[in-house]
């Protein structure tokens, strides 16, 4: 069993105690373990944090640009290494860990190009002799909370852009998924980042919950993952004056009209469904489809996900990854008999898959359900696997009313040929990414990134748009006459 350490001011550390990391295709054996840090090593990061910020906001961005550029280039040249550990703790195929890893080094490489780029603005002053500017500057150390479904490419996400204003971090991977996020972290380390401006606890959250969120000094929380999370910790910070960045539920939904291309649409649904066994924050989870070519599309999607190959993420064959852990496996088990139990009918899988090696592992079948009403809790709570259900609506108004009553409005697509059926669902989906003829997922990095809704807070992710959450804006008067 590999032993790794967590940073900490520059320096790699570990406590003597320690955190199991499991391969979810084979959970009976850990493979590698991590420190779990205690309150005290919580707060000694926020010590380096405090550090490294005086020190990395007076850095020059071309510096910080150089250090961003050569930490892509170190990821790069070690992807064989870490997407083997991202499917070895996560479970992802090799393709996904692969393109994780890729697009981890992309977001670094687009925001050292960013931090080059102007940071303020010139603006006109009715008093005579004087010129007025605004320029951003960062706001402090900030809490980045990542989750296990997603171990690099949302740190890389997050941190990426708050390293390159100017910001340092107190960085918390997900607790059975840290070790992609110390690769991150040692990316970083090895080209040249200065000691304290970027922390990583490894820990059990309840035993550091207090300490990881109630530090004075924080300036910002960034965080990904359940809504009753993002909610706990919003309402923590209620009194205090923290931003707050959240990126939360899901339940998107894929609109099939009667005049679109069914095979493509079928391939497009199955990859956004089923990919990373449905654990995305954008899969498509529910479909609604005009009534007239239902039963087509829904023969055809029986045959594409019948066709998905089960197994190892390690294995090339493999199309459908096990889920994560056995919590995240038995969760989706329970929704599906509870979907069972409320009327649905299951067009094929529907259970867990235990089938030869892998009977020690996190399997469940990708399912399709149909005969589900939108008051079922398959319809509108979030299940976070590979489970699709499906709804029959009789024409477009009844499609765009079926996407939007959710609680949820983070991506929706549409398949059709008509232009204008695709810019009305455009308008009238009340989603923060809308998709037209391809999938829910896939939103690259230049792109900004976030939902409507309870999917998620006013600030943004990604592109130049995530800079309004880690950048503070200063107004400055200059008079320049006698």
């Amino acid at each position: 069993m590999r032993t790794l350490e967590t940073l900490s001011g520059g320096e790699w550390v570990a406590t003597g105690e320690w955190i199991d990391v499991h391969d979810p295709a084979d959970v009976r054996t850990p493979f590698a373990r991590v420190p779990a840090l205690a309150a005290k090593d919580v707060t000694r990061a926020y010590d380096h944090a405090e550090r490294g910020f005086a020190a990395w906001k007076r850095t020059s961005p071309f510096e910080r640009a150089q250090i961003l550029t050569e930490a892509a280039r170190l990821i790069r040249e070690r992807a064989d290494a870490i997407a083997a550990d991202v499917t070895a703790e996560n479970g992802k195929t090799g393709a996904e860990a692969r393109g994780e890893t890729l697009k981890a080094a992309d977001f670094l490489e687009y925001y050292a190009g960013l931090a080059r780029q102007g940071y303020g603005t010139l603006l006109h002053d009715a008093r005579p002799d004087t010129r007025v500017h605004t320029q951003r500057e960062p706001i402090g150390v900030i809490l980045v909370i990542s989750p296990w479904n997603d171990p690099l490419i949302t740190p890389a996400r997050k941190l990426a852009p708050l390293l390159a204003a100017g910001n340092a971090a107190v960085f918390k991977p997900a607790t059975e998924t840290p070790l992609s996020g110390l690769h991150f972290a040692r990316a970083l380390h090895d080209a040249g980042l200065p000691a304290g401006v970027l922390n990583v606890v490894t820990g059990r959250t309840a035993e550091i919950e207090e300490a990881l969120l109630d530090d004075p000094r924080i300036a910002g929380i960034t965080f990904t993952g359940s809504n009753a999370v993002g909610n706990r910790i919003r309402r923590r910070l209620a009194d205090r004056n923290v931003r707050f960045q959240g990126e939360l539920g899901g339940k998107n939904a894929s609109v099939v009209l009667r005049d679109a291309d069914l095979p493509a649409a079928v391939k497009a649904v199955v990859a956004a469904s089923f990919g990373q066994a449905g654990q995305r924050c954008t899969a498509t989870s529910r479909v609604v489809v005009e009534r007239p070519v239902y039963e087509e599309f829904a023969r055809l999607l029986v045959t594409e996900v019948e066709a998905l190959t089960t197994g190892r993420g390690s294995d090339p064959a493999t199309t459908l990854c096990p889920l994560s852990s056995p919590k995240q496996r038995d969760g989706v088990l329970a929704d599906l008999c509870k979907a069972v139990d409320q009327g649905a009918t299951v067009l094929t899988g529907g259970g867990a898959d235990t089938e030869g090696d892998r009977a020690h592992g996190c399997y469940v079948q990708p399912t399709v359900l149909t005969d589900v009403t939108p008051e079922s809790a398959i319809w509108r709570e979030e299940v976070f696997g590979p489970v699709l259900a499906v709804r029959v609506v009789d024409d477009f108004e009844q499609a765009v009313d079926a996407v939007n009553d959710s609680d949820f409005g983070l991506a929706a697509a549409v398949f059709t040929r008509d232009l204008t059926a695709a810019y009305r669902f455009v308008d009238e989906a009340e989603c923060g990414q809308v998709a037209v003829n391809t999938t829910t997922t896939g939103w690259d990095v230049h792109l900004p990134f976030g939902g409507f809704r309870d999917s998620g807070t006013a600030y943004k992710e990604q592109g130049d748009e995530v800079l309004r959450f880690s950048t503070r804006v200063k107004t400055v008067a200059v008079h320049f006459g006698a």
